[in-house]
Protein backbone atom coordinates (compact mmCIF):
# COMPACT_ATOMS: atom_id res chain seq x y z
CA UNK A 1 0.00 0.00 0.00
CA UNK A 2 1.10 3.61 -0.63
CA UNK A 3 1.28 6.01 2.32
CA UNK A 4 -1.88 7.71 1.09
CA UNK A 5 -3.73 4.38 0.89
CA UNK A 6 -2.56 3.36 4.36
CA UNK A 7 -3.78 6.65 5.84
CA UNK A 8 -7.14 6.27 4.11
CA UNK A 9 -7.44 2.68 5.38
CA UNK A 10 -6.61 3.79 8.93
CA UNK A 11 -9.27 6.51 8.66
CA UNK A 12 -11.84 3.94 7.53
CA UNK A 13 -11.01 1.68 10.47
CA UNK A 14 -11.24 4.60 12.89
CA UNK A 15 -14.61 5.60 11.43
CA UNK A 16 -15.92 2.09 11.98
CA UNK A 17 -14.57 2.05 15.53
CA UNK A 18 -16.34 5.35 16.29
CA UNK A 19 -19.61 4.09 14.83
CA UNK A 20 -19.45 0.92 16.95
CA UNK A 21 -19.04 3.07 20.06
CA UNK A 22 -22.00 5.23 19.00
CA UNK A 23 -24.08 2.07 18.59
CA UNK A 24 -22.93 0.95 22.03
CA UNK A 25 -24.01 4.26 23.53
CA UNK A 26 -27.45 3.92 21.98
CA UNK A 27 -27.82 0.38 23.27
CA UNK A 28 -26.84 1.45 26.79
CA UNK A 29 -29.43 4.22 26.62
CA UNK A 30 -32.03 1.65 25.55
CA UNK A 31 -31.33 -0.51 28.60
CA UNK A 32 -31.50 2.44 30.99
CA UNK A 33 -34.71 3.79 29.45
CA UNK A 34 -36.36 0.38 29.51
CA UNK A 35 -35.58 -0.17 33.19
CA UNK A 36 -36.60 3.38 34.15
CA UNK A 37 -39.86 3.00 32.25
CA UNK A 38 -40.47 -0.34 33.96
CA UNK A 39 -39.84 1.11 37.43
CA UNK A 40 -41.99 4.21 36.83
CA UNK A 41 -44.73 2.58 34.78
CA UNK A 42 -43.95 5.12 32.05
CA UNK A 43 -45.65 3.69 28.94
CA UNK A 44 -44.34 6.47 26.69
CA UNK A 45 -40.76 5.70 27.66
CA UNK A 46 -41.32 1.99 27.10
CA UNK A 47 -42.91 2.63 23.70
CA UNK A 48 -39.93 4.81 22.75
CA UNK A 49 -37.53 1.98 23.58
CA UNK A 50 -39.50 -0.40 21.39
CA UNK A 51 -39.52 2.09 18.50
CA UNK A 52 -35.82 2.98 18.86
CA UNK A 53 -34.84 -0.66 18.37
CA UNK A 54 -35.11 0.13 14.65
CA UNK A 55 -32.17 2.53 15.07
CA UNK A 56 -30.09 -0.18 16.69
CA UNK A 57 -30.88 -2.55 13.83
CA UNK A 58 -29.96 0.12 11.28
CA UNK A 59 -26.58 0.60 12.94
CA UNK A 60 -25.89 -3.12 12.64
CA UNK A 61 -26.82 -3.29 8.96
CA UNK A 62 -24.78 -0.21 8.03
CA UNK A 63 -21.71 -1.38 9.94
CA UNK A 64 -21.97 -4.85 8.44
CA UNK A 65 -21.94 -3.28 4.98
CA UNK A 66 -18.97 -1.07 5.88
CA UNK A 67 -16.99 -4.09 7.11
CA UNK A 68 -17.81 -6.08 3.99
CA UNK A 69 -16.64 -3.13 1.88
CA UNK A 70 -13.33 -2.93 3.74
CA UNK A 71 -12.68 -6.67 3.40
CA UNK A 72 -13.43 -6.59 -0.32
CA UNK A 73 -11.53 -3.38 -1.09
CA UNK A 74 -8.60 -3.43 1.34
CA UNK A 75 -8.10 -7.17 1.90
CA UNK A 76 -6.81 -6.58 5.45
CA UNK A 77 -4.47 -9.04 7.15
CA UNK A 78 -3.24 -9.84 10.68
CA UNK A 79 -4.49 -7.44 13.37
CA UNK A 80 -6.41 -5.29 10.88
CA UNK A 81 -8.40 -8.32 9.73
CA UNK A 82 -8.99 -9.35 13.33
CA UNK A 83 -10.22 -5.84 14.06
CA UNK A 84 -12.78 -6.01 11.23
CA UNK A 85 -13.88 -9.48 12.31
CA UNK A 86 -14.23 -8.28 15.90
CA UNK A 87 -16.42 -5.38 14.76
CA UNK A 88 -18.71 -7.80 12.91
CA UNK A 89 -19.05 -9.96 16.03
CA UNK A 90 -19.39 -6.98 18.38
CA UNK A 91 -22.21 -5.32 16.47
CA UNK A 92 -24.09 -8.63 16.47
CA UNK A 93 -23.88 -8.74 20.27
CA UNK A 94 -24.85 -5.06 20.53
CA UNK A 95 -27.89 -5.68 18.33
CA UNK A 96 -28.89 -8.58 20.56
CA UNK A 97 -28.48 -6.41 23.65
CA UNK A 98 -30.83 -3.97 21.95
CA UNK A 99 -33.28 -6.83 21.46
CA UNK A 100 -33.11 -7.63 25.18
CA UNK A 101 -33.83 -3.98 26.05
CA UNK A 102 -36.82 -4.14 23.71
CA UNK A 103 -38.01 -7.31 25.47
CA UNK A 104 -37.78 -5.55 28.83
CA UNK A 105 -39.83 -2.65 27.46
CA UNK A 106 -42.49 -4.98 26.03
CA UNK A 107 -42.78 -6.95 29.28
CA UNK A 108 -42.92 -3.72 31.26
CA UNK A 109 -45.67 -2.37 29.06
CA UNK A 110 -47.71 -5.55 29.57
CA UNK A 111 -47.31 -5.24 33.33
CA UNK A 112 -48.38 -1.61 33.52
CA UNK A 113 -51.26 -1.52 31.07
CA UNK A 114 -54.75 -2.56 32.12
CA UNK A 115 -57.45 -4.05 29.93
CA UNK A 116 -58.66 -0.62 28.77
CA UNK A 117 -55.18 0.42 27.64
CA UNK A 118 -54.57 2.77 30.55
CA UNK A 119 -51.86 2.72 33.18
CA UNK A 120 -52.93 0.88 36.30
CA UNK A 121 -51.47 0.62 39.79
CA UNK A 122 -51.77 -3.13 39.59
CA UNK A 123 -51.37 -3.42 35.84
CA UNK A 124 -53.31 -5.94 33.79
CA UNK A 125 -51.53 -8.91 35.31
CA UNK A 126 -52.70 -8.79 38.91
CA UNK A 127 -50.44 -7.98 41.86
CA UNK A 128 -46.88 -6.99 40.95
CA UNK A 129 -44.37 -8.39 43.47
CA UNK A 130 -41.77 -6.16 45.02
CA UNK A 131 -38.37 -7.13 43.63
CA UNK A 132 -35.34 -4.97 42.91
CA UNK A 133 -33.65 -5.88 39.63
CA UNK A 134 -31.60 -2.68 39.49
CA UNK A 135 -28.45 -4.20 41.08
CA UNK A 136 -28.35 -6.72 38.22
CA UNK A 137 -28.85 -3.98 35.65
CA UNK A 138 -26.19 -1.77 37.20
CA UNK A 139 -23.60 -4.52 36.93
CA UNK A 140 -24.67 -5.49 33.39
CA UNK A 141 -24.45 -1.88 32.18
CA UNK A 142 -21.05 -1.46 33.87
CA UNK A 143 -19.89 -4.60 32.04
CA UNK A 144 -21.03 -3.14 28.73
CA UNK A 145 -19.23 0.14 29.39
CA UNK A 146 -16.03 -1.66 30.34
CA UNK A 147 -16.20 -3.90 27.28
CA UNK A 148 -16.73 -0.94 24.95
CA UNK A 149 -13.94 1.00 26.64
CA UNK A 150 -11.64 -2.01 26.16
CA UNK A 151 -12.70 -2.12 22.51
CA UNK A 152 -11.95 1.58 22.04
CA UNK A 153 -8.48 1.32 23.60
CA UNK A 154 -7.69 -2.27 22.52
CA UNK A 155 -7.05 -2.96 26.21
CA UNK A 156 -7.33 -6.59 27.33
CA UNK A 157 -6.67 -5.85 31.01
CA UNK A 158 -10.35 -5.63 31.98
CA UNK A 159 -11.60 -8.66 30.02
CA UNK A 160 -11.26 -11.07 32.94
CA UNK A 161 -12.94 -8.53 35.25
CA UNK A 162 -15.93 -8.36 32.89
CA UNK A 163 -16.11 -12.16 32.92
CA UNK A 164 -16.11 -12.19 36.72
CA UNK A 165 -18.87 -9.59 36.83
CA UNK A 166 -20.91 -11.82 34.52
CA UNK A 167 -20.89 -14.41 37.30
CA UNK A 168 -22.37 -11.74 39.60
CA UNK A 169 -25.17 -11.08 37.12
CA UNK A 170 -25.84 -14.82 36.82
CA UNK A 171 -26.07 -15.06 40.61
CA UNK A 172 -28.48 -12.13 40.65
CA UNK A 173 -30.70 -13.89 38.12
CA UNK A 174 -30.82 -17.07 40.21
CA UNK A 175 -31.65 -15.06 43.34
CA UNK A 176 -34.45 -13.22 41.50
CA UNK A 177 -35.83 -16.55 40.28
CA UNK A 178 -35.96 -17.94 43.82
CA UNK A 179 -37.63 -14.80 45.13
CA UNK A 180 -40.26 -14.74 42.39
CA UNK A 181 -41.04 -18.43 42.76
CA UNK A 182 -41.64 -17.81 46.47
CA UNK A 183 -44.02 -14.95 45.63
CA UNK A 184 -45.97 -17.17 43.22
CA UNK A 185 -46.27 -19.97 45.77
CA UNK A 186 -47.43 -17.65 48.53
CA UNK A 187 -49.81 -15.47 46.48
CA UNK A 188 -51.25 -16.83 43.20
CA UNK A 189 -52.27 -13.27 42.25
CA UNK A 190 -48.61 -12.55 41.54
CA UNK A 191 -48.12 -15.42 39.09
CA UNK A 192 -48.66 -13.51 35.84
CA UNK A 193 -46.56 -10.50 36.79
CA UNK A 194 -43.89 -12.74 38.35
CA UNK A 195 -43.54 -14.60 35.08
CA UNK A 196 -43.06 -11.30 33.26
CA UNK A 197 -40.41 -10.30 35.79
CA UNK A 198 -38.62 -13.62 35.29
CA UNK A 199 -38.44 -12.88 31.55
CA UNK A 200 -37.09 -9.41 32.38
CA UNK A 201 -34.46 -10.83 34.74
CA UNK A 202 -33.45 -13.31 32.03
CA UNK A 203 -33.08 -10.46 29.56
CA UNK A 204 -30.74 -8.68 31.98
CA UNK A 205 -28.73 -11.88 32.41
CA UNK A 206 -28.40 -12.17 28.62
CA UNK A 207 -27.19 -8.54 28.41
CA UNK A 208 -24.36 -9.53 30.74
CA UNK A 209 -23.53 -12.51 28.51
CA UNK A 210 -23.30 -10.32 25.42
CA UNK A 211 -21.11 -7.76 27.21
CA UNK A 212 -18.80 -10.60 28.24
CA UNK A 213 -18.63 -11.75 24.61
CA UNK A 214 -17.52 -8.28 23.51
CA UNK A 215 -14.74 -8.21 26.09
CA UNK A 216 -13.52 -11.59 24.86
CA UNK A 217 -13.39 -10.35 21.26
CA UNK A 218 -10.95 -7.66 22.42
CA UNK A 219 -8.55 -10.38 23.58
CA UNK A 220 -8.91 -12.07 20.20
CA UNK A 221 -8.15 -8.84 18.35
CA UNK A 222 -5.14 -7.95 20.47
CA UNK A 223 -3.62 -11.40 20.86
CA UNK A 224 -5.15 -13.55 18.15
CA UNK A 225 -6.37 -16.00 20.80
CA UNK A 226 -9.98 -17.13 21.13
CA UNK A 227 -10.77 -17.11 24.86
CA UNK A 228 -14.53 -17.65 24.69
CA UNK A 229 -14.58 -21.14 26.17
CA UNK A 230 -11.43 -21.46 28.28
CA UNK A 231 -12.57 -20.21 31.71
CA UNK A 232 -11.59 -17.11 33.66
CA UNK A 233 -8.33 -18.51 35.10
CA UNK A 234 -7.04 -19.50 31.67
CA UNK A 235 -8.17 -16.14 30.28
CA UNK A 236 -6.15 -14.32 32.92
CA UNK A 237 -3.07 -16.38 32.00
CA UNK A 238 -3.55 -15.53 28.33
CA UNK A 239 -3.96 -11.83 29.11
CA UNK A 240 -0.82 -11.84 31.27
CA UNK A 241 1.33 -13.26 28.46
CA UNK A 242 3.26 -10.81 26.32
Amino acid sequence: MTEHTVKKFDAELEDIRSRVLAMGGLVEQQITSAMTGLADGDLQALDAVIKNDERVNRHEVELDEACAHIIAKRQPTAIDLRMVMMVIKTITDLERIGDEAKKIAKRGRAMHRDATGQTSAKGSLGVIPRIDLMPMVTVAVAMLRMALDAFARVDVSTSAQVARQDQEVDAGFKAAMRQLITYMMEDPRTISSSLELIFIAKAIERIGDHAKNISEYVVYMAKGRDVRHIGIAEMEKEIAQN
